[in-house]
């Protein structure tokens, strides 16, 4: 069990949500270190003192666990599988934990060429959002081998409140989907639904008071519909990330033989706001297409 006091965490993916789940197990008495493209994107972070490196290998090779959120299946790829990647740099016995939302089938290819060199490798992608990671209230969805999940859940303990080992590797990845498919089409209600009341003439924050908590109730409605009623679109979520993982699910669906039609539509209004320029916004941006 990878108690705080000695043990050192590598994180890679210090973004939206990563620099703060970073910052909770850093305040949760672990040595973190750190590898950021360029070192002045982690000046923040290293002023809290964690530990900076130049290269994904070099900070494996230093680490007890390695964690990393990164953009997409192939940054996790090359991060883990690529030359002077994290599992050839990595000690036997290190533990890696990739929390990127991204492809099933990558996540088995890596839990077993991890496990080819002594290393123990999950799946454990998050929902909760920039919200979720500053509360450290994450939902963390984990995929691999029993007990390298009770190794490292002190650790995601500091950065979520409802973790769950789904199954073997790319369990994690596959409830993530079931996660992304659901807020999908949950999305498109919300931003119908405020479409709807503000050409009626009501009054919006009236009317979020009034439907949240019944049976039209949804993080998404109480979430991030108040920060479309703000006109704050910053990102808590990227449109462009967003629209990779519904990729992932429409891939594995058809590979599976089935149709997710409410996902398929999602998609296409998400890739025709990007098409308009919203692609760095965060997901409630999908209001625009009917703006």
């Amino acid at each position: 069990m990878l108690a705080a006091k000695g043990t050192k965490i590598g994180f890679i993916g210090t973004g939206v949500m990563g620099s703060s789940m970073a910052k909770q197990l850093l305040n949760g008495g672990y040595e973190v270190h750190i590898y950021t493209r360029t070192k002045a994107k982690a000046e923040a972070l290293l002023e809290l003192g964690m530990i900076w490196h130049h290269t994904p290998g070099e900070l494996a090779g230093q680490c007890d666990a390695v964690m990393s959120i990164v953009g997409y299946p192939r940054d996790v790829e090359q991060l883990y599988l690529g030359e002077g990647g994290i599992v050839e740099s990595s000690k036997p016995g290190t533990y890696l934990i990739d929390m990127t939302t991204s492809s099933p089938k990558l996540a088995k290819r890596i839990h077993e060429a991890a496990a080819s060199k002594g290393l123990y490798a999950l799946d454990a992608p998050v929902s909760g959002g920039d919200v979720g990671a500053r509360n450290a209230s994450l939902s963390i969805m984990v995929g691999g081998d029993q007990e390298a999940f009770t190794a490292v859940e002190p650790l995601l303990k500091k950065m979520g409140t409802n973790i769950v080992l789904q199954g073997g590797p790319g369990a994690g990845q596959h409830t993530k989907m079931v996660n992304q498919i659901a807020i999908a089409s949950n999305m498109v209600g919300v931003c119908e639904a405020l479409v709807y009341a503000k050409h009626a003439g009501l009054d919006l924050n009236s009317v979020l008071k009034s439907i949240e908590s019944g049976a039209a109730g949804s993080w998404s409605l109480s979430n991030l519909a108040p920060r479309i009623i703000a006109g704050n679109f910053n990102p808590g979520f990227y449109v462009k990330h967003f629209i990779k993982d519904m990729g992932i699910a429409l891939e594995a669906a058809d590979e599976m033989g089935i149709e997710l039609a409410g996902l398929a539509l999602a998609k296409g209004l998400y890739e025709k706001i990007a098409a308009a320029g919203l692609a760095d916004n965060g997901t409630h941006a999908l209001y625009k297409a009917w703006d």
